[in-house]
């Protein structure tokens, strides 16, 4: 491993909604903060094409639009922004200690405060119809993107309670939805499941996969496969909602950070401190229940104040109330 040491006081991890608006809180605090990243600069939205429901652009933008005016609007208040992903980490327990991060097997960074911004990702099916057309009428967020589908013929696929809610959203605005659901039962909560049998518009099917996605640059339908029988069938739909869970990419920081079964990173109350002094976690890395980019980009605002708050504390300790 390279010799090469930096010594910053705020390094953010991750370059999503959540960090790059941690970053412009941050600078905007001379923390100085320099981002990493990470190997999908932008995060998540960079894969969405339209994004219309965060606060600020009526006529809705893209996500890669979006994330480059965020990290414009980070630069212009000093923050320094850099190709790079975090490879391995050292965290300090002890207050005013340094935390140590290996960027790219390379070099490390001493940091006083560490924002962890590195986002999750979504699950997918892994069939390459579906990869092909990802962001053409295959997502992951039906929160997100049911909208474009309003009146129309979708299908989801999972059985658990976030399959359950998504699919009982997509039913209140779209004509019908097929949701299919791989075993002979769903995971989702009894009420769930209630909530679900209860909309007229909505069918689940059980034993039920997709053999292929049909369409050539946008879905226009969908081939399942009953996995009991391999019977084939095809249905008209529009728009493909994956809804098999999210991996939080929190695997560095395991046996450090305190995390749930899950790899979300836990924090304290209503604060983004996880459980060691000077590291603070925000955005989907430790959000397993909202996900949308506005509220990562809220918990990002509230872990560059939380940085300041403890930077302050312990660069000055007799002025803490």
């Amino acid at each position: 491993m390279s010799e090469k040491v930096e010594r910053i006081k705020t390094l953010i991890i991750g370059s999503g909604p959540a960090g790059y608006t941690a970053a412009i809180y941050a600078a905007r605090a001379d923390l100085k903060p320099v981002v990493y990243t990470g190997m999908e600069p932008g995060g998540q939205l960079t894969t969405t094409t339209e994004v219309d429901n965060f606060p600020g652009y009526p006529e809705g933008i893209d996500g890669p639009t979006m994330m480059i005016q965020l990290q414009q609007q980070a630069e212009r208040f000093g923050t320094e922004v850099r190709i790079g992903m975090a490879t391995a980490v050292e965290l300090s327990n002890e207050v005013g200690g340094i935390h140590k991060v290996t960027v790219d097997d390379d070099k490390t960074i001493e940091a006083e405060t560490i924002i962890i911004s590195t986002g999750a990702t979504a699950k997918y099916l892994n069939i390459p119809s579906e990869q092909r057309l990802r962001g053409g009428g295959v997502s992951a967020c039906a929160v997100c993107d049911g909208f474009f589908y309003k009146g129309q013929d979708v299908a989801i696929v999972g059985g658990g309670d976030t399959a359950a809610e998504e699919a009982s959203y997509l039913a209140n605005i779209c004509s019908k939805v097929t949701m299919l659901v791989r075993k002979d039962y769903m995971r989702a909560s009894k009420a769930m499941q209630h909530r679900v049998n209860s909309l007229p518009n909505l069918e689940v099917r059980y034993n039920t996969q997709i053999d292929e996605v049909l369409g050539e640059q946008v879905v226009e339908g969908l081939r399942m496969v009953n996995n009991q029988t391999n019977e084939k069938e095809d249905i008209a739909i529009t728009g493909l909602f994956i809804a098999i869970g999210h991996k939080p990419n929190t695997d560095i920081f395991k046996g450090q950070l305190d995390m749930d079964e899950t790899g979300y990173i836990v924090t304290q109350g209503k604060s983004t401190q996880t459980n060691l002094p000077g590291v603070f976690a925000c955005g989907d890395a430790q959000d397993k229940e909202y996900r949308q980019a506005v509220t990562a980009a809220g918990t990002g605002c509230m872990a560059a104040l939380d940085a300041e708050r403890y930077l302050a504390t312990v660069e000055s300790p007799e002025e803490v109330a």
